[in-house]
């Protein structure tokens, strides 16, 4: 079977132990991440904070960047921009973070973006054996460790979720 999203590509390519959980994606969710999230709980057993968002900021200086929390929290955008090596960050544009991921909102994944971009990881992931991240399509989640999250991204650990 070959790879459906550009995530699960590079999974395959790099052999990195994965599972890829499906479901039905219902058009009416307020929250992607949260309706993730609570599929999961509820057909996995995982706890929601293992579930994580990918997130596309816009750095100080126009630039973005990607930062990934768990879907039960919320970035602090200072800690945020603090691990991304910047003095400030917002919130990217739903259309830049679009066209520079090549994913569309509400199904961003971390890997295979169309460019890599600086990112940064919530601390909390390491806690885990494993953690679940979109695949890059609405419904569509990877479960892998937290470890080959960060080096296939190049990401910095941090405590970037809001406290």
């Amino acid at each position: 079977m070959a790879a459906s999203t550009p995530a699960l590509a590079l999974l395959t390519a790099r052999k990195v132990a994965h599972v890829v959980h499906t479901y039905d994606h219902d058009p009416r969710a307020q929250s992607f991440g949260e309706e993730a999230a609570q599929v999961l709980v509820d057909r996995l057993g995982v706890r929601p904070e293992q579930v994580f968002k990918t997130l596309i900021v816009e750095r100080a200086d126009r630039s973005l960047a990607v930062a990934i929390v768990p879907v039960t929290g919320m970035l602090s955008l200072k800690a945020a921009a603090t691990a991304l090596s910047t003095r400030k960050i917002a919130m990217a544009d739903r259309a830049a973070a679009e066209r520079s991921s090549g994913y569309v909102f509400g199904g961003i994944s971390p890997l295979g973006q169309r460019r890599s971009l600086p990112t940064a990881i919530d601390d909390s992931a390491l806690k885990f054996e494993t953690i679940l991240c979109s695949a890059g399509r609405r419904g569509l989640e990877i479960e892998l460790a937290p470890a080959d999250l960060v080096r296939l991204t190049l990401a910095t650990t941090a405590p970037i979720a809001a406290r």
